[in-house]
């Protein structure tokens, strides 16, 4: 067997004739079905059609070895359709140390002063309402936590949240930004 032969034949096996054309039907209903779903006006009826869509989510390993699935963005989905609420739920990373609780959150083009955080002792508010950005989250903390400790901070649109973990009780409080 000559050497172009047996290129063709290794060529063959691994990319059939028929695969450019199976691949080609393929894309070709993708495209018509991305169409449909941006021409339905339930995916568009809260908001206009000037604002964004927004999903995305973040896949980690969780201390048991499972994987975490974390979504993020303003598209509500497990209904028979999805709904886009019109604040966006920040991406959130939440770890535990020794003796404080740091949340992490993405809030990409918002200043310090429009976001407002409240903290009590089993959970952390995050909201930011202006014209141009909407951003809400409300966690659920792992162990009860000090909201007198709380310090927060927001750089480069990662908002970053310390609290101090703590075994009894108390009411929430509004957290400044230093």
């Amino acid at each position: 067997m000559s050497r172009d032969e047996w290129r063709k034949r290794r060529r063959d096996w691994w990319f059939p004739e028929d695969f450019f054309v199976e691949f080609e039907k393929l894309s070709k209903m993708m495209e018509k079905e991305f169409e449909r779903m941006f021409r339905e006006p339930a995916l568009t009826w809260p908001l206009r059609r000037t604002e964004p869509y927004v999903y995305g989510f973040g896949v980690s390993v969780g201390s048991d070895g499972r994987p975490v699935v974390r979504q993020f963005g303003n598209v509500e989905t497990g209904k028979k359709r999805p709904v886009i609420k019109r604040e966006r739920e920040p991406l959130v990373d939440v770890t535990i140390r020794n003796s404080e609780i740091v949340v992490l959150a993405e809030v990409p083009g918002v200043e310090e002063k429009d976001i407002k955080l409240n903290a009590a002792d089993d959970r952390l508010t995050i909201s930011v309402d202006t014209e141009r950005r909407k951003y809400f989250k409300d966690l659920t903390l792992p162990p009860k936590v000090d909201p007198d400790s709380a310090r927060a901070n927001c750089n480069n649109g990662v908002l970053e949240v310390r609290l101090k973990r703590r075994d009894p009780t108390k009411g929430g409080r509004e957290i400044k930004i230093q």
